[in-house]
């Protein structure tokens, strides 16, 4: 039995479609190893000699596997080829201790038989420059996140954290809030003509086909700009003198112009054309996607390269040829070049794995998230190797000479209307970017034309918009920050530590504590969130997987002068500078003490200044005031609860406050970190677990989101991602959950929907 290991169960299915028995294909479930907790997992003296274990979560797996690898007469690992899947390779061969040389590594771009079996046919060792790279980035990951994170728990609030990617994606978004902040609009005026043609009898056509929409565009030659009327007044004066005004047509321009394809798509511009066109947020395409290759739909989803393999190019060609036609298709396919420098050339772009599975052919293998994403890259795919959109353009600069008044001729102004008619749509056929058509009537130079209204607008410039998604993605990329793998779980990362949220457009915005954090780190920590530093360091990781360089003297070299640097600061710096408290007439309930506003990750709220005798805290609402009702379900909870006490170490359980409302906590911590949820977070369904009986589904919260499971956890581990509804699957007895198509079945192997 040959032994082939695999990061992910839904790999691991596609897989065992393509090979015989002799093959048996199990998943490690991720990473079976990761740095130990204790003291960094790092050995700082030893040339910072990782410490790796084994999690508890990953034992099983682990166990399960070195039995399979002991019966295997060959074990194949195959993670992904990229530096994690490297790392998770090598981890495999140290932790499951399986002999070397009954060992083999395979990699493949995408999970089809073909590509299986060529990856079988050509196996290779592990690459351990790449893992060092994966080492290097995750030691240092872990040196700045366990030091700098307590220092800003010390200095500003328990709970913070920092690091050295993400921190520099807060700076960003911190930074477009501040410039959003300090905006003053400028008002500008725009000034527009409606024109038509006039008929042989000297009449105006006013149909609404013939009717030019003119912009003004010159005065006296001087080509304006945005900003060029500031007020009412010029506005006035420059309409009034063109009332009475000839309108002439100086010249009429039309030429042909093409329309190319976008390139193929990369992780990044995956994510910023899914969130643009689809709504999804980074993590959101990167979860679809990561489905879609594990299926064996798309090729590998991480990756900076757009090259097409010669085989893609040649089946595109023959399915446009036949289905669409020989117009559609181009003679030679089109080539594009990469413009990232650590573009591995090797690796191709993101695109269906089968140029024939088009959306319709798939749509009933796919749920309607994974069929949304997967046509917007067959499209762009395909579309890459179409012709060029061809469009008709045309320019019409029209002359307005004023009447004279008193002695002195009036300014010339001139109005240019612009149109563009499609001719030939080529690519756009297939990839529906939006271009809009504008018919203007035939015209001729020196005809004129008559005016039918001046409309003259006010307009004020706007502030600069919040990061979406995409914006934030496109941005990071320019600066060289962070790679292909990185853009989601970054952004995840700094919603997910509540230093941003989703303004109303769903863009970032940056909550009061994060710009406590990055003032901080830019006046003491100028590297942490230095752009070019930060890139710089992504560049010596590069250089690593290279070969280049030792990821020893990388990180020594990062690590002597930060931690120097915060050893010095630990001292220099006082919490009452960064936080200062703010002093109050309230007086606490509890102790008679008078109450101080502090802030913490949530925002300020009322503290007692007898802390830590008194541990007295009210919320504040949005004007600064006591939030009364709030103030009122704590005090309910707090009588409520007042006899709680931890189950696993019998210290009394008080109310805290936290992102999603109040819960349960050990008033031991931190020797003791026991949490419980409350009930009354409205978190109950009134839906009885199927599973044990006893307990009741209630709403939780995780880092991927809001979930369903038992409250008799960790007794019973049922667990839901959609809403129990109480009612029973007819067809095999599971609970129904609600979806946004639905109602459905919860268990993914029935897949009824109501």
């Amino acid at each position: 039995m040959k032994l082939i290991i695999v990061e992910s169960p839904t790999k691991a299915k596609t897989i065992t479609k393509f090979l015989g028995k002799e093959y048996l294909i199990e998943s490690s479930f991720g990473h079976i190893r990761d740095l130990d907790k204790k003291n960094k997992g790092i050995d700082i003296e030893n040339n910072f000699k990782p410490t790796y274990i084994i999690p508890e979560k990953s034992k099983k797996h682990v166990t399960k596997l070195k039995a399979l690898a002991k019966k295997a007469t060959e074990i194949i690992l195959a993670p992904d080829e990229d530096r994690e899947g490297e790392a998770i390779a090598w981890h495999l061969l140290e932790a499951l201790k399986i002999d070397n040389k009954k060992t083999k590594r395979i990699v493949f771009h995408e999970i089809t038989k073909n590509a299986i079996l060529h990856a079988l046919a050509n196996p290779r060792e592990i690459d351990m420059k790449m893992v060092n790279s994966q080492q290097a980035r995750r030691v240092l990951d872990r040196l700045v996140g366990f030091e700098l994170s307590p220092f800003l728990w010390k200095k500003i609030t328990y709970g913070l954290s920092a690091g050295r990617v993400q921190s520099v994606a807060l700076r960003l978004v911190i930074e477009r809030e501040e410039e959003i902040k300090a905006f003053k609009p400028d008002e500008y005026w725009s000034i527009e003509a409606d024109l038509s043609k006039l008929d042989k009898a000297g009449t105006s056509e006013k149909a609404a086909m013939n009717i030019i929409k003119a912009r003004l565009n010159k005065i006296n030659d001087k080509t304006l700009n945005k900003l060029s009327i500031k007020n009412q007044k010029e506005a006035d004066k420059i309409t009034t003198e063109l009332k009475g005004a000839k309108y002439i047509i100086n010249s009429v321009i039309r030429k042909q112009t093409k329309k190319n394809p976008p390139r193929p798509f990369t992780t990044s511009t995956l994510q910023q054309t899914a969130n643009r066109w689809l709504g999804f947020s980074a993590k959101q395409t990167m979860m679809v996607a990561q489905k879609l290759y594990e299926k064996g739909h798309i090729t590998y989803m991480r990756t900076d390269s757009v090259f097409l393999s010669d085989k893609f190019l040649g089946d595109a060609k023959n399915y446009l040829h036949s289905s669409l036609g020989e117009q559609y298709a181009l003679i030679q396919p089109r080539v594009f070049k990469t413009k990232s420098k650590t573009a591995q050339e090797a690796h191709e772009a993101i695109r269906p794995t089968n140029v024939s599975d088009d959306p319709s052919k798939i749509k009933t293998k796919l749920d309607k998230n994974q069929l949304r994403l997967y046509t917007l890259i067959w499209q762009r795919s395909i579309a890459s190797q179409m012709p060029e959109a061809i469009l008709d353009a045309t320019a019409v600069d029209i002359d307005a000479v004023a009447v004279q008044t008193h002695s002195n001729a009036s300014p010339q102004y001139q109005f240019r209307a612009t149109g563009q008619i499609l001719k030939f749509d080529g690519y756009l056929k297939i990839y529906p970017e939006k271009s809009k058509e504008i018919e203007l009537p035939i015209v001729a130079k020196n005809e004129e034309l008559e005016l039918h209204k001046i409309i003259k607008d006010q307009h004020f410039t706007k502030p600069p918009g919040r990061y979406s998604d995409a914006g934030l993605v496109k941005i990071l990329e320019k600066y060289g920050i962070g790679r292909p793998s990185t853009y989601a779980p970054t952004i995840a990362t700094i919603e997910a530590r509540n230093y941003v949220s989703r303004d109303e457009q769903k863009k970032l915005m940056p909550s009061a504590i994060a710009f406590t954090v990055i003032n901080l780190l830019k006046n003491h920590f100028k590297d942490i969130v230095d752009y070019a530093f930060t890139a710089e360091m992504e560049n010596n990781l590069d250089s690593i997987a290279r070969g280049k360089h030792k990821w020893q003297e990388i990180i020594k070299n990062f690590y002597e002068p930060f931690h120097k640097n915060l050893e010095l600061k630990d001292k220099e710096i006082n919490k009452k500078d960064i936080m200062p408290e703010e002093k109050t007439n309230e007086i606490c309930d509890k102790c008679k003490s008078r109450m101080i506003i502090k802030s913490g990750r949530f925002g300020k709220f009322l503290a007692c200044s007898n802390y830590p005798e008194c541990k007295n805290v009210k919320n504040l609402d949005a004007n600064g005031k006591v939030d009364k009702k709030k103030d009122e379900q704590l005090k309910e909870l707090e009588n409520k609860y007042k006899n709680e006490k931890c189950e696993k170490c019998e210290s009394d359980m008080i109310i805290k406050s936290g992102r999603f409302g109040p819960f349960l906590a050990c008033s031991a911590y931190p020797k003791c970190k026991n949490i419980k949820n409350i009930k009354e977070n409205n978190n109950s369904t009134g839906v009885k677990c199927p599973n044990c009986g006893k307990g009741e589904i209630v709403q939780k919260r995780s880092k991927r989101g809001v979930f369903y499971a038992c409250d008799q956890y960790p007794d019973c581990k049922s667990a839901f991602w959609g809403k129990p509804t109480g009612e029973k699957c007819p067809n095999c007895g599971a609970l129904m959950i609600e979806t946004k198509e639905g109602s459905k079945c919860s268990s993914k192997e029935c897949g009824y929907v109501k």
